[in-house]
């Protein structure tokens, strides 16, 4: 069974429908006990990094998240925002995040961005940097849907599992042992995404 966890920042609905295609069963989790009971999770946000951030904070979920995460560490995967808040601290907002990935999450550079409009938008490529469970080095073709203003960069390399370039090269996948994280939206990336998900319902991403 995976929770997704719906704070008001998320788009579970694509997310259960995804969930459903590739055979595995889903619940929508928003309270604390909900959250503690979970076995998978996913992190799904759209929006500004302050308000997703708000939300966890008002609806009291900080201390149950970073009880799963960091403590009984289930598999825990983070969807755009969802991965953003995960790092340190956003170019966007002026809260904290979860801190559980040493990284922090800037504003594309407009150096590097020429010509290019921001928020990058539309398909694009990954490079696999590493072994993993959600988007093995096997998989020869990766196209996934992006829709994002801001971008992770991690503080340790390790920790990289995929980039992508716009630009300039960013972090588009991250993982450190049960916790990942992915900029691109796998609910919007039809058969892409739906091998992600069938991943991460088979995987422990240990």
């Amino acid at each position: 069974m995976i929770s997704i966890l719906d704070y008001g920042a998320g788009n579970t609905n694509s997310v259960v429908r995804m969930i459903e295609k590739v055979g595995g069963k889903s619940q929508r989790v928003s309270t604390p006990g909900e959250i503690l009971n979970a076995e998978k999770l996913i992190i799904p946000g759209v929006g500004a990094y302050d308000h997703g951030m708000g939300q966890l904070h008002e609806n009291g979920l900080i201390d149950a998240l970073n009880i799963v995460a960091l403590e009984k560490k289930i598999p825990i995967l983070g969807i755009c925002l969802g991965m953003q808040l995960m790092c340190n601290r956003s170019d966007e907002g002026s809260l904290p995040g979860l801190g559980w990935i040493d990284a922090d999450v800037l504003r594309f550079s407009p150096d590097h961005l020429a010509n290019l409009r921001v928020p990058h938008m539309g398909w694009n490529t990954l490079n696999i940097s590493k072994e993993n469970a959600l988007l093995p080095l096997s998989e020869t073709e990766r196209r996934f849907y992006f829709v994002h203003s801001y971008r992770v960069t991690c503080n340790d390399a390790s920790d990289v599992v995929a980039s992508t370039h716009y630009g300039e090269d960013f972090v588009s996948a991250f993982q450190r042992n049960n916790l990942v994280g992915v900029q691109f939206h796998p609910e919007k990336s039809h058969r892409f995404g739906m091998s992600l998900f069938r991943n991460f319902l088979e995987a422990n991403c240990a």
